[in-house]
């Protein structure tokens, strides 16, 4: 503004902040700023959706015959999700684009966190050298925390808004709490900044977790006595002056990697692959969807899907006939009760894509007038993906239609055979179920009923086998052997019975059987265990099942940081 002879003075610049009824007032900015050749900033016009295209107007008319100097600056928060994207089409195409991209990677998050304060915040506190310690630590932990994000579910279970008031809050928070005491309260500092100040954005108990352990690890009284690593190869820094932590940033910071998080480096691998494989399905979802022509005598799209449903149709069994199979049995136990409720909502979903199938062949085949959600199934079936009136009735699932039909069948064969003879299978698929929850549930349930032992007082204890499913050829006499769970973020040591660090490149290992039993609470293995959660797939967050105990000789906030869980599904 200056070079152009500008001087932000009230009589050629109008800044409006948009919201609370400022609409009028920025029209009439503009009709003066068109005439007189003034500036005018609107800011937050995300505030405003339905105003907008009138804005847009209004920008044409001013478009032609206005003053030459004027001008308009438009500000608005980055859209959540592509479908809140309200900004006319006119108005991005007129414009001048300038975005603030938040910073990438752990080394410029770490100067930005730094950036907040200045030499005067760390001369502030006459504990200094506490203070400086726990700043740095505080501004390496909001680093960590705001960049996990990129890892997706391996990072945090859900996206959480940390922002730099946090940060300065904590300081703030800091400050007052080791001017008042004459030692530092760790305990009081780690809880007011990991469940209040970052945790009051936290909704997983998870990530709660994930949090809580950051802070045991980042700040402790080892930290004064130069002994506290944030990261493997990167120590806290002494004292220094602010330019000095800079500098301290740029020479001993390690190179990016998820080692600088506590992660594995998997953890890149597989958030680069679900990034690429989501890029592609996007490609492929914009293909021009010409349905008439088969390119050089090649399949139509409508031959393509008349195949697949003809496929599927053919494999689908008959449904199960719950009346005669509860005729078969004479004691409903508690997990005869959880296989017929699996038949029921197996029953429902079969009955759902035999329904929906069979409407769509009847619509390609002219006999009937397509609907849209004939048209839905038939762009799903061509896609290779699940259609949305199908997953609303099954289980949670992140494959492919091809994997996630092949994957249906053997379910409902688990369930015939189970169904054959109302024997437990000799090893449970948990994967298997709609409901694992439930399965382990009647665990715990039929033991109690066995010993007489109240259920509220019972817990499950998960073994770890040596074998895997074809070595069993019985169920245990009580409880169950389970089979089918991954591990993702380390592997399981079969010979040595522990959770040790991943192999390169193998993301998700499976798991050997495991055996899981019922206890009474208190008789709980006391050793060192990691508690392990449990999820239905790698999208983890709503599809937790449970927690299963398992051991481990190193420290488990390593595998807490390191994200480890076990899927049922890869």
């Amino acid at each position: 503004g200056k070079k152009l002879g500008y001087t932000f003075n009230n009589r050629n610049f109008h800044n409006v902040s948009l919201g609370q009824g400022q609409e009028v007032v920025a029209e009439q900015a503009l009709d003066l700023a068109a005439k007189e050749g003034h500036w005018v900033i609107l800011q937050n016009i995300h505030l405003v959706a339905k105003w907008l295209s009138s804005l847009e107007k209004k920008l044409e008319q001013h478009g032609e015959g206005s003053h030459r100097d004027f001008r308009v600056f438009i500000s608005a928060e980055p859209a959540p999700s592509p479908d809140s994207h309200i900004i006319p089409q006119g108005i991005l195409e007129n414009s001048i684009k300038i975005t603030n991209e938040a910073p990438t990677g752990m080394h410029a998050n770490l100067h930005k966190a730094l950036d907040n304060f200045n030499q005067d915040t760390l001369e502030m506190c006459t504990r200094e050298n506490e203070f400086k310690s726990i700043l740095f630590a505080l501004c390496y932990f909001h680093a960590v925390v705001a960049e996990r994000r990129k890892f997706g579910p391996q990072g945090w279970n859900r996206s959480y808004p940390f922002n730099t008031g946090d940060l300065t809050i904590s300081v703030n928070v800091l400050y007052n709490y080791l001017e008042a005491n004459s030692k530092v309260p760790y305990d009081d500092l780690r809880y007011l900044f990991g469940e209040i100040m970052y945790g009051g954005h936290i909704t997983d108990d998870w990530d709660r977790r994930l949090c809580k352990t950051y802070l045991e690890e980042f700040i402790k009284p080892e930290m004064l006595e130069g002994e506290l690593f944030l990261a493997p190869g990167f120590p806290l820094p002494g004292n220094m002056d602010y330019n000095g932590y800079h500098q301290y940033i740029d020479d001993a910071l390690p190179p990016e990697s998820p080692y600088l998080y506590g992660l594995h480096p998997n953890a890149e691998i597989g958030f680069l692959t679900q990034t690429s494989e989501k890029l592609f399905r996007i490609v492929l979802e914009m293909q021009p969807r010409d349905t008439n022509t088969g390119e050089g005598g090649g399949v139509t799209r409508e031959e393509t899907v008349k195949a697949l449903l003809d496929e599927m149709l053919e494999k689908l069994m008959d449904e199960f006939n719950i009346a005669e199979l509860m005729g078969k049995v004479e004691e409903r136990t508690p997990y005869i009760v959880v296989a017929f409720q699996e038949c029921e909502r197996m029953n429902i979903l079969t009955s759902e894509i035999k329904r929906s199938l069979k409407e769509l062949d009847l619509g390609l085949k002219g006999e009937l007038t397509m609907t849209s959600d004939m048209e839905s199934l038939q762009n799903a079936l061509f896609l290779d993906t699940v259609p949305e009136s199908w997953i609303r009735k099954a289980y949670p699932s992140m494959a492919s239609l091809g994997g996630w039909f092949a994957d249906l069948l053997n379910r409902i064969r688990e369930l015939e055979t189970w169904t054959g003879d109302f024997s437990l299978p000799s090893a449970v698929w948990l994967a298997g179920f709609f409901n694992p929850q439930s399965f382990l549930t009647a665990i715990m349930q039929s033991t109690a009923r066995k010993n007489e032992w109240p259920l509220d007082k019972m817990t499950l204890q998960c073994d770890v086998t040596k074998k895997n499913r074809e070595d069993f050829a019985s169920p245990p006499r009580e409880g169950a052997y389970v089979h089918g769970l991954f591990m993702e973020g380390a592997r399981w040591d079969a010979q040595t019975g522990i959770i040790t660090d991943a192999r390169i490149k193998e993301l998700t290992p499976a798991m050997p059987v495991i055996f899981i039993k019922a206890i009474p609470a208190d008789k709980q293995d006391a050793r060192v265990v990691y508690p392990c959660p449990v999820y239905k797939t790698r999208q983890r967050g709503p599809t937790f099942v449970w927690t299963f105990n398992l051991k481990t000789k190193e420290n488990p906030s390593k595998w807490v940081l390191a994200g480890v869980a076990l899927l049922l599904q890869t």
